[in-house]
């Protein structure tokens, strides 16, 4: 299947939430499948705003306070779990948890467990959010060029598959805040990872979100959405690593079944 297979029609764009947090959430995913997701953003504040990157020179006082902030901000999780991201294929499953739970080497979280807030941080690279609504299993993955070629879509649908049962054509995935494909120039090892041919001299332009919808199709999975928003484009509402040149902060996805 071609990337040409995932059209325009399928675009879903994350919608404001009122709220001291500047943040933005899947519209009807509430009501659809009683999950809260959704993906925070740069904020009115000075300097660098919501930065929730937990590995910055910002003071740690003040990004734990942020932390706590965005926390408290969706009630209802008694665990919030996050991962020091390696641009790897390794999902983590979440039976239980309780408070802060930090991985180290983690790129994807998956639960059956409600109260467990799934979540990664990024700065361009894809948040993946998966739902199987008949099963209440959720994952939340981190999806860069690396983790995209390494099959971290496959390995998270496989652990749903493994521990709650999934049939991939009961999943619903968004693709959601990230780089675009003008604003995403990459060499030629980029390519050939997500599995396109670098004709040419280059350089190339990838879009990982049609690249991730594609894969997604030939895994069966059964409804596909990609955000419409751009990390670098939009960079006034959200981080981009890209188009900073690396000064920028992070922000956080989240995923969890109240």
């Amino acid at each position: 299947m071609s990337s040409a297979s995932t059209a325009d029609a399928d675009l879903l764009a994350e919608e404001e939430v009122d709220g001291a947090v500047p943040r933005r959430e899947l519209p009807g995913w509430r009501e659809r499948f009683g999950v809260v997701a959704g993906i925070t953003g740069r904020g009115g504040l000075p300097g660098r705003g919501f930065d929730l990157g937990l590995w910055s020179e910002a003071p740690v006082g003040e990004v734990m306070n942020r932390w706590r902030a965005f926390r408290q901000s969706e009630p209802g999780f008694g665990a919030a779990v996050l991962g020091h991201q390696v641009h790897g294929a390794r999902v983590a499953w979440h039976e239980r948890a309780d408070g802060w739970v930090q991985l180290e080497g983690v790129d994807g979280h998956a639960t059956a467990t409600r109260g467990i807030l799934l979540t990664v941080t990024v700065a361009d690279c894809i948040p993946v959010y998966l739902v199987d609504p008949r099963r209440r299993a959720i994952a939340l993955l981190h999806a860069g060029w690396r983790g995209t070629a390494a099959g971290i879509l496959g390995r998270g649908l496989e652990l749903l598959a493994e521990r709650a049962g999934t049939d991939p054509a009961d999943v619903v995935m968004h693709a959601g805040v990230g780089i675009c494909g003008r604003c995403y120039e990459v060499g030629s090892e980029v390519m050939t990872g997500v599995g396109l041919p670098a004709d040419g001299g280059g350089p190339w332009h990838v879009d990982l979100r049609e690249r991730l919808a594609v894969q997604a199709r030939w895994l069966g999975i059964g409804e596909v959405t990609r955000s419409s928003w751009c990390s670098a484009h939009d960079r006034g509402r959200f981080y981009s690593h890209r188009a900073s040149r690396g000064a920028d902060g992070r922000m956080v996805a989240y995923l969890g079944v109240r």
